[in-house]
């Protein structure tokens, strides 16, 4: 990938198809314009305490400028691992290095007239204190799950983390009904 501004037009994504095959590269603003599938991460990020940060995007960014996210991440680049597009993403925008390596848990299409995208979910604790970018995070604080939940109707979020922590919150409910069942 290369060391091009995140906000870039010009940064090449892979193409993929709807099972998750790579079938073409194309610069992202060619991706967004035409509606191309590609590939994103999405990292919850926990401080020491277990609080999620959340924040508002900047008016800047290419997709949904301005929303709330509970969500740090971003596109994977041409070539780029899930894993590594999530590292990257996280320290990133946390504005933080050294992080621990993400823990993927699940993926899902994210598929909208206007979008569409693989969503690969991770989880991550950051006990450094952040320094978010300022290119990226226009406002930040650290959430319990409690507030989060109050806030999900309250602010205006990007759907496409909304859709994705409704799929983080039935998947830990499966997982936690799973584990009753083997008791």
């Amino acid at each position: 990938m290369t060391n091009q501004s995140p906000l870039s037009a010009d940064e090449v994504l892979d193409i993929v198809d709807e099972h998750d095959r790579v079938v073409d590269r194309a610069p992202r603003g060619e991706v967004y314009a035409q509606r191309l599938r590609h590939r994103a991460v999405f990292v919850l990020a926990r401080d020491a305490a277990g609080r999620v940060f959340v924040h508002r995007r900047t008016a800047r960014k290419l997709v949904f400028p301005s929303l709330y996210d509970m969500f740090v991440g971003g596109v994977v680049g041409a070539g780029e691992s899930y894993d590594g597009a999530a590292l990257r993403e996280a320290e990133e925008e946390l504005g933080v290095s050294g992080l621990p390596a993400p823990a993927p848990l699940f993926k899902f299409l994210y598929e909208t007239p206007e979008h569409t995208w693989w969503c690969s979910i991770y989880e991550t604790r950051c006990a450094s204190p952040v320094a978010p970018q300022a290119e990226e995070v226009a406002w930040h604080a650290f959430l319990t799950e409690e507030e989060l939940r109050r806030r999900l109707d309250e602010w205006t979020w990007t759907p496409d983390s909304l859709e994705a922590y409704r799929r983080l919150l039935a998947w830990r409910h499966e997982r936690a009904e799973e584990r009753a069942e083997r008791r």
